[in-house]
């Protein structure tokens, strides 16, 4: 009688080590399954890299992002510099430096209408934009700079715009200054001041003033993003346009803004405390780095939905919905004393994996979406059919495929998201660990155990 009880303990413990070496395998499986996960995430990279490839070769044949910068008025000044030679003789030369003066109220009116243009499955938005610009320049400041008015060169003045992408302009500008209007030209001298110069050459001999009003208007296209840079001692932009989904960008947000299904309109007011600029500096040939100074802002007109980004979010979870998975696979073995073998975990983890590539093709042909429902129901639909033949059982088939359908409905509805992401997310899976914790402490594991041997 000793002798069978002993046996018995033995079987029980050999059983019980069983269990965890099945339970060590599964989780060694989950960890080779990261490989594939990693791979199908590089994948994601690629495609989308691809789509930006496609995105700049669309900007490069219509035209780049826009940045309206402008106007300056550039004085020439000549100023004497005294030089000492070695034996103390005293000699003058003449340099030839610039007066940069900037508008005292700027004002411009942006109206932008924007198009998705496709090739293959990739989308760029790319947009028609006409502006209109008006305001003052500042007066000429001569007491505090200590400007010989004698010197400046008046007939030599010239009056700068810049925009980022000349391939985008449609018209020829021209530029009214005080009661004259001067045709745009493009500089092709030293002048470095933007990083595409348009210049008209006033002829400020007669007036000796700076303080003149202008205006003009620019009608030119571009892609993704329009900016302009806050270069009035006060500035005023308003820009609305057929986009329902815009990103403000830059170092200002704007005042007022207003976004609808139509459309929207967005106005910055901002005053120069804040601008990188002085309103009048003097130098040789200034030039302005709007990437370093960062006085730009704008609005991008970004796509509704990102579906490489979401598709990539969702590709982040597989190695967690997959591990799931297998402890619910594990606990439906387990109740219906029925083993499954390791081959079977690994066809369905194999299943679950191309799932991913399914969401990723699907995704550039019908949308994340429609793509997430139809992988989803088919990877669901075709691991519940796998359970059924396997345990030839129809009720754990169902639950295990209402198990995985909460699994993917969970991590939907966490990609959709934004702020919240992590506090559904985290509170979802302590849901799901406190289930299967208390599925576990259900099951009187020794009394399974003796059955099964018997």
């Amino acid at each position: 009688m000793e002798t069978k009880q002993t046996s018995n303990t033995g079987i029980v413990n050999w059983f019980g080590e069983s269990v965890l070496v099945k339970l060590g395998l599964i989780g060694f499986l989950t960890l080779l399954l990261l490989i594939p996960s990693e791979w199908i995430q590089s994948l994601i990279k690629e495609r989308q890299n691809r789509q930006d490839e496609v995105i700049n070769e669309i900007s490069d044949k219509w035209s780049g992002s826009q940045l309206v910068e402008g106007p300056i008025m550039i004085i020439p000044y000549k100023t004497i510099i005294s030089q000492k030679d070695i034996n103390g003789k005293v000699s003058s030369a003449a340099s030839l430096t610039n007066i940069y003066i900037l508008p005292e109220m700027l004002n411009i009116v942006s109206k932008a209408i924007p198009e998705v243009l496709h090739r293959g499955i990739f989308d760029a938005v790319v947009y028609n934009n006409k502006i209109q610009v008006n305001g003052q320049f500042s007066a000429l400041e001569l007491k505090k700079s200590g400007i010989n008015p004698a010197m400046i060169q008046w007939d030599k003045a010239k009056v700068a715009i810049g925009l980022s992408d000349l391939k985008g302009l449609k018209n020829n500008p021209a530029i009214k200054l005080g009661n004259s209007v001067y045709s745009v030209e493009p500089d092709f001298t030293s002048l470095n001041l933007f990083s595409n110069n348009l210049i008209i050459l006033p002829d400020l001999t007669a007036e000796k003033n700076t303080a003149l009003s202008f205006h003009f208007e620019l009608d030119f296209r571009g892609s993704s993003e329009l900016k302009f840079q806050h270069l009035g001692k006060s500035t005023t932009v308003k820009v609305n346009g057929k986009w329902n989904n815009p990103s403000f960008t830059g170092r200002y947000l704007p005042e007022q803004r207003q976004v609808s299904d139509h459309g929207f309109s967005a106005t910055w007011k901002m005053p120069y405390f804040n601008r990188p600029f002085p309103q009048q500096w003097e130098d040789i040939n200034t030039k302005l780095n709007t990437e370093k100074n960062g006085g730009a802002f704008g609005v991008k007109f970004i796509l509704p939905v990102d579906q490489y980004q979401k598709t990539m979010r969702t590709a982040k979870y597989s190695i967690l919905i997959i591990l799931l998975t297998f402890i619910s696979l594990f606990f439906t073995e387990m109740i219906n004393k029925k083993k499954v073998h390791l081959l079977q975990y690994v066809l369905i983890g194999a299943a679950m994996s191309i799932y991913y590539t399914l969401l990723l093709s699907f995704t550039e042909r019908v949308g994340f979406n429609f793509a997430y429902l139809i992988a989803s129901v088919a990877t669901v639909t075709l691991i519940s059919i796998f359970i059924f033949m396997l345990l030839n059982n129809t009720k754990p088939a169902i639950i295990f495929g209402a198990i995985l359908s909460i699994f993917y409905s969970f991590v939907y509805v966490i990609i959709q998201l934004q702020d919240l992401s992590l506090l559904f997310g985290s509170i979802g899976l302590f849901i799901i660990i406190s289930v299967l914790m208390y599925l576990s402490a259900k099951m009187d594991w020794n009394k399974k155990t003796v059955a099964e041997i018997e």
